[in-house]
């Protein structure tokens, strides 16, 4: 069994300073609007034990955005899938569903690969 983490890894404890902020705890990142954004859309199944997988990559967004682009991607395709440093994996061929998804959001230059 796995022990808890008790403890503030930024060795931080307390500040007395009024303007001291965590910077761990704030998101880094710019997001850019959908349109500007180029994502990919390629199927692969390197290092899947020979399982199709449609990634959808190049994402220029907040972590909890791409999450949530990930939630609604899984729920429109009818798959399960991840979301790992800043792509989307979707079990299964779903480019041309994704990709269709994508534009209809409003991510006008998407590359379906």
């Amino acid at each position: 069994m796995a022990k808890k983490k008790l403890y503030n890894s930024s060795g931080i404890v307390y500040s007395t300073d009024n303007n001291f902020r965590n910077t761990e705890e704030e998101e880094t990142g710019d997001s850019l609007l959908p349109a500007e954004q180029k994502l990919k859309v390629v199927l692969d199944k390197k290092h899947r034990a020979g399982k199709v997988v449609t990634l959808v990559s190049g994402f220029t967004m907040k972590e909890k955005e791409i999450e949530s682009i990930a939630k609604q991607l899984k729920a429109f395709c009818g798959s399960g899938g991840s979301f790992d440093d800043s792509q989307v994996i979707i079990q299964g061929d779903h480019r041309e569903k994704i990709w269709q998804w994508l534009r209809q959001k409003g991510f006008s230059k998407t590359l379906k690969i």
